[in-house]
């Protein structure tokens, strides 16, 4: 039984957030946005990308401003789309290795903002996949009710 709260819903700008009235920047944009003046192999990697991150369940992608981002409950995962490649970032509750990722940022004690390139499709690797998949529980809250090593 899940017994999670239902997502409020901003009645601007209709994204949906686990608390009522949290903070964002209540905009519209379409993903075509993002993608203006790119090579069309651009978005065919971003389809990848979100073919693999749906590949784990439903999963919301909303286009902001500045960037896409992925959402179950919690937003876990994201894309800034350049001109050659795509910046993707996922959160996870440890520090993790791969040598696609070239930055990673601590928010808290135990949240990590992982930062990867990707150019082509073989970069979406299946080690890159598994520490989505991992991501992807954490935007689920899974990580609420049990141990996130467990997963």
């Amino acid at each position: 039984m899940d017994s999670k709260k239902p997502l409020w819903t901003c009645p601007k700008c209709g994204h949906k957030f686990v608390t009522k009235n949290l903070w964002h920047s209540c905009s519209r944009h379409s993903l075509h946005e993002h993608f203006q003046g790119k090579d069309p192999k651009i978005r065919k990697l971003f389809n990848a990308y979100v073919r693999i991150v749906r590949g784990f369940g439903p999963v919301t992608v909303y286009a902001q401003k500045t960037r896409i981002v992925f959402q179950v409950r919690v937003r876990f995962a994201g894309a800034i789309v350049r001109k050659k490649w795509i910046e993707g970032g996922m959160w996870l509750k440890r520090r993790a290795d791969h040598p696609r990722f070239h930055r990673i940022e601590v928010l808290l004690e135990k949240d990590y903002v992982h930062y990867f390139k990707i150019t082509v499709e073989s970069d979406l690797d299946p080690e890159l996949t598994e520490l989505l998949k991992e991501a992807y529980a954490i935007g689920c809250q899974a990580h609420r009710n049990k141990g996130i090593g467990s997963l």
